[in-house]
C-alpha cells in the first residue's frame, strides 16, 4: 500500500500524504506501481475526452483531456520532455553537457519546439480516432506505457550520484515478481473487447521507440535520469497513438 500510494504521490498532484505518511524509502521501490498510477492518469484523461466530446469537436475534446492530465500530474512528464530534448539536442556528444542542460532549470528551444510538435501530433492523432477507441486508448495507453518506461530502471544505471537526483532518491530494479506485478497491470487493458488487435498495434511500436531510447541513452549518457523517464514515457505515448492510426487505417 505504501508503493503504491507513493507512486500516486509522485505521479500527481493530489494531497494524498493528509491520508497517510509514507516512509522515504517507499519511494525507491514504487517503479512496479507506475502502471496502476497510469489507470488514474489515464483515466481522467478518458473520462474528460467522454464528457467533452459531448459538447465540444473532437480536437478540442482531445486538447482538454490532455489538460486534466497535465493539472494532474503538474506537467511532470512534459517537463522531463522538454529538458531532454534540450539536453540532447544542445548538449552535442558530450555527456557532462547534455547531463548539465537537463538538469538546468530553464526550457531551450529545443524543449520548446519538442513540446510544440509532440502536442500537435498527439492531439491530431487521437482526435482523428473513432470516439469509441479513441477513449481507450487514452486510458489504455498511459497504463501501457508507464509500464514501458519503468523498464529503463531494469535495463540502466542511473547516470548521476543520487544526492544530484531531482527527486534525491533512486529506483530499486524490480524483481521478477514485481516486474509480473508491472506487467499485469500495464497489459490488461489490452484485453478491450472489440478493439484488441488495433490497441496492440500501437503498443507494438511504441516498443520499438523504448528499444530506440534505450540504446541512445546507453550510448550518450551511458544511464538514464529522471527526464529521460519522462520524456520516453511521452515518446512511447505518442508512437502508440501513431501505431494505433496507423493499424486501424490498415485495419478497416
Amino acid at each position: 500500500m505504501n508503493r503504491l500510494l507513493a507512486a500516486l504521490m509522485f505521479f500527481t498532484r493530489l494531497p494524498l500524504w493528509r491520508i497517510r505518511r509514507v516512509p522515504a524509502d517507499s519511494f525507491k521501490h514504487l517503479v512496479e506501481y507506475w502502471p496502476f498510477a497510469g489507470w488514474l492518469t489515464g483515466g481522467v484523461m478518458a473520462g474528460t475526452y467522454l464528457l467533452m466530446s459531448e459538447v465540444f469537436p473532437p480536437f478540442a475534446a482531445v486538447l482538454l483531456a490532455l489538460a486534466a492530465r497535465l493539472l494532474l500530474t503538474g506537467a511532470l512528464h512534459e517537463d522531463g520532455l522538454a529538458d531532454f530534448f534540450d539536453g540532447f539536442g544542445g548538449g552535442g556528444s558530450d555527456r557532462q553537457r547534455i547531463l548539465s542542460i537537463m538538469k538546468d532549470s530553464h526550457i531551450g528551444s529545443y524543449g520548446v519546439i519538442a513540446l510544440i510538435v509532440y502536442f500537435l501530433l498527439l492531439t491530431s492523432l487521437v482526435s482523428s480516432l473513432p470516439a469509441d477507441l479513441a477513449w481507450r486508448a487514452l486510458l489504455g495507453f498511459d497504463v501501457w506505457n508507464k509500464f514501458v518506461a519503468s523498464n529503463l530502471i531494469n535495463l540502466l544505471s542511473y547516470a548521476r550520484k543520487e544526492t544530484e537526483s531531482k527527486a534525491r532518491v533512486i529506483y530499486e530494479r524490480m524483481s521478477l515478481p514485481m516486474f509480473l506485478l508491472a506487467f499485469a497491470g500495464g497489459v490488461c487493458w489490452l484485453l478491450f473487447p472489440d478493439s484488441i488487435a488495433v490497441l496492440w498495434g500501437g503498443a507494438f511500436l511504441s516498443l520499438v521507440t523504448f528499444i530506440g531510447l534505450v540504446l541512445l541513452m546507453k550510448h550518450r549518457l551511458q544511464g538514464y535520469t529522471g527526464d529521460c523517464c519522462g520524456a520516453t514515457f511521452l515518446l512511447c505515448e505518442l508512437t502508440s497513438y501513431a501505431g494505433l492510426y496507423l493499424t486501424n487505417y490498415f485495419w478497416h
